[in-house]
This record gives C-alpha cells, sequence and structure tokens, in this order.
C-alpha cells in the first residue's frame, strides 16, 4: 500500500484546535487514524479500596471522547475507540491499518510516562516509530530560557526568567478535513458499569455543571473571560473564588493552556491572575520533567505522622472532623468531584499540618475525586504543603490561616447528612 498512514493517539488531548499532533499528521499522511483507549490501569481498584479514577471524573471523560468523535466527524473522520492496555492495542491496530508511524503527545508523570515506553517498545518491535509533541504547556519547553536540569527550583526565579526571555507560541492552526483509512469498527464508547463504576448522582446544591468535552470549554473560555472586568468576578462570589474554573476541559486537553493565554491577553492586566495560574501548571510539569518522582518524595515524615492518623484521615476524607469549612469543603468534594483552589489548599493543609496524616493519601484521594485532576498539578502542589520538596516559597499563604477563622458560605455546611455517603463516599440518594 503506498498510502502513510499516521496513528494519532489521544490521550490527555481530546480537541481538534491547537491539536499539533492533528494538524502534522494532516500534513503530513495521506490518511490519519485517530484513536483513544480505555486503559482499565486508570479504572483499578486501589488497595485503600477507592477507585484510581472516581465516577464523576470518569462520567466526564466518556463525554469529552464523545465530544471528540463528534467533532472529528464533523471534519470528515471518524475516532477509533477500544478498551484495553493501548500497549497491546496500539501495535495491533498499526498492523491492522498498515501505518506508517505514530505520533502522541508526551507526558511527565511517571504513570503515564511508564504506558508511552511500553507502547514504543511493542512498536519498536515493528520498526514503526513513536514521535513525542510536547503540547500541554503554555510555554514550549524549547522557548525556555535554560534546559530542563537548570530550570529553577524556586518558582519566584522561573516565573521571572521566564516572563522576561520566553514568549508563548501561536495557536497552531486546525485542519480543513481529516482522511481516515476505511474503519469497519470503531468502537463503542463504554459505560461508567463497564468500567467498574457506577452513574454519580448529581448534588442539587452544586453551582456548576461540568460537560466535558472541547465543545463546553469552549463555551466555559468565552462564559469565564466576558466578566473578567467585573469586580465580582475578580473577587469572587464569597470573596474567594474568582477562579474561571478551566481546569477540568484543561486536565485532559479539551483546551490548552495557549488558546487560554492568547484569550486572556485580550484583557490586559484583568488577566494577569490566569496567566499566574497557567504558568503555575507549566512549573510542575517541568518540575516533573526536572526530577521526576524526587520532586514529590517524602523526607522523614514518618516519625511526624499521628498515631492515629488513619482514623483522622477517614474523618477527613468524609468530611467529620467538625471543623465546619473542612467538612464543607469535603462534602463538596465527595458530592460534585470538584471545589475551589482555595479550599484544596486549606483541607490539604488541615490534613497534613493539623492532623498530621500521611499527604500521599491525601493526594490519592484527591486524585480519585476530582474531575480536573492532572498528576503533576496535583501531586506537584500536595508536595508543596507537605514541604517535601526543595522549593522556598509558596503560593499558598491562605493555607497558614486557621480554618476557624474563616467563614463557610457554601450550601455545604449543616444540610450534609452522614448516611448520604456510600463506603467510597461518594453521594448517593438517601
Amino acid at each position: 500500500m503506498s498510502d502513510k498512514t499516521i496513528l494519532v493517539w489521544f490521550r490527555n488531548d481530546l480537541r481538534i484546535r491547537d491539536n499539533e499532533i492533528l494538524l502534522e499528521a494532516v500534513r503530513k499522511a495521506d490518511k490519519v487514524l485517530p484513536v483513544y483507549c480505555f486503559d482499565p490501569y486508570y479504572f483499578q481498584t486501589t488497595a485503600t479500596g477507592g477507585h484510581k479514577t472516581g465516577s464523576f471524573r470518569a462520567r466526564f471523560l466518556l463525554e469529552a471522547v464523545a465530544d471528540l468523535r463528534k467533532n472529528l466527524q464533523a471534519f470528515g473522520a471518524e475516532l477509533l475507540i477500544r478498551i484495553g492496555n493501548p500497549a497491546g492495542i496500539i501495535p495491533l491496530l498499526a498492523e491492522e491499518y498498515h501505518v506508517s508511524e505514530v505520533y502522541h503527545h508526551r507526558e511527565v508523570a511517571y504513570e503515564e510516562t511508564r504506558i508511552s515506553e511500553q507502547v514504543e517498545a511493542a512498536l519498536w518491535k515493528m520498526k514503526l516509530n513513536l514521535k513525542h509533541f510536547i503540547g500541554h504547556t503554555m510555554y514550549h519547553k524549547e522557548d525556555l530560557p535554560f534546559p530542563i536540569k537548570d530550570i529553577p527550583d524556586s518558582f519566584a526565579v522561573f516565573k521571572k526568567k521566564v516572563e522576561r526571555e520566553s514568549s508563548v507560541r501561536p495557536v497552531v492552526p486546525t485542519p480543513d478535513h481529516i482522511t481516515v483509512p476505511e474503519i469497519a469498527d470503531a468502537g463503542e464508547l463504554p459505560t461508567l458499569h463497564q468500567l467498574g463504576l457506577t452513574e454519580p448522582v448529581d448534588d442539587p446544591r452544586a453551582t456548576e455543571n461540568f460537560q466535558g468535552g472541547e465543545t463546553a470549554a469552549l463555551v466555559q473560555l468565552h462564559k469565564s473571560l466576558a466578566g473578567i472586568d467585573s469586580p465580582a468576578k475578580q473577587k469572587g462570589k464569597n470573596g474567594n473564588d474568582a477562579s474561571t474554573k478551566l481546569s477540568p476541559w484543561m486536565s485532559i486537553g479539551c483546551i490548552s493552556p495557549r488558546q487560554v493565554y492568547w484569550e486572556t491577553q485580550k484583557y490586559g492586566n484583568n488577566g494577569n491572575l490566569l496567566k499566574l495560574e497557567l504558568l503555575w501548571r507549566d512549573y510542575f510539569r517541568f518540575m516533573f520533567k526536572k526530577h521526576g518522582q524526587k520532586f514529590i518524595s517524602a523526607k522523614n515524615q514518618a516519625a511526624e505522622l499521628a498515631a492515629d492518623q488513619n482514623a483522622l484521615f477517614e474523618k477527613w476524607k468524609l468530611g467529620e472532623t467538625g471543623v465546619p469549612l473542612i467538612d464543607a469543603a469535603m462534602h463538596e468534594l465527595n458530592a460534585t468531584g470538584y471545589i475551589s483552589n482555595q479550599n484544596r489548599q486549606i483541607v490539604a493543609n488541615y490534613l497534613v499540618n493539623t492532623l498530621k496524616a500521611d499527604w500521599t493519601k491525601g493526594a490519592a484521594y484527591f486524585e480519585e475525586k476530582l474531575i480536573d485532576y492532572s498528576p503533576a498539578s496535583n501531586w506537584g502542589n500536595w508536595a508543596f504543603i507537605a514541604g517535601v520538596n526543595d522549593a522556598k516559597e509558596s503560593k499558598y499563604a491562605i493555607a497558614t490561616k486557621l480554618p476557624k477563622e474563616l467563614e463557610a458560605k457554601t450550601d455545604f455546611v449543616l444540610t450534609w447528612q452522614p448516611s448520604s455517603i456510600d463506603e467510597a463516599g461518594d453521594l448517593v440518594e438517601a
């Protein structure tokens, strides 16, 4: 067969716009084969009895993949969906569709990079190349004013040098048309039940409705930035949450940091807070790239842990600490899969520094529950609060304020009934 076919392996880049691997595949190949794998590894039951991916996050992911398929179809293409280990599925599809090369976006956290290495090794046996692209950061790695090994560990130094000496690349064009080979079996989108999960129950007290997918991401982008000049927006509803709430879509690449950055440019200094958050996301990813797992390696924490830390962790997890703000935030997390960045800092600080419990348990619980879970940001943030890395300063000044001094203005206080929580901590019908 003379036609060149490139397999595009979608992972945390579930979009058509500003997607370099898709554009390059369209430019370099006669046909493109878009593929998404639901890897059972990410839906396993953990040692603590929870799920690596909770129901809210899994539902959001399913919606995003469905939206990607719909958007690809609008471009004349199709998305192949498979359930299984990518290291087994990708080579089989490469052989079936006479693929010449496989494209994907490089990850930085060890679980994701290990899976990439397994796929790369399997393809290498077939004499096929897995080409890596960089597309999860605002600043491209090649545009930084220093090599990865010399990136300053201090965020303040990193920020100053990057903003002074680097620039953000423009978004890449969107393909006009995507030609795919003849596909006999595109595969069905799995159900939550097939992934080993139950359908989450939406709590009526939730103030946000997160719908997965690039389509919803673009709506949220314009909605959130439309009010960026508003004093109420900058202060936040309760004086503590001025978030655009774009993180769920950014976590799986329904929208890119570059897209968000260039939109914020239209708002001058009013977009500075959002740009700062984007830079923090970059910083955590680059720290993982530089240090690997050492960036979040605990240092002699065992001697500082409370004797009854397991029981204390369970109370924290279920929102039964007796501290209204802590409990309200955890109730909201369990009931919706989302809490504000500030509340994440507060509950994490409380678990680590007040309850003296193992911070890695908190990070793992957030991994299960948060619909906007991103390995580098989640584990990097928790490591910062736990003080287990070498950073000299932190953005978490608010976390040093005692929770009892903060007012919990939320519907998740008092009205919560403990009987409404199942064994996994998810909301169930009472």
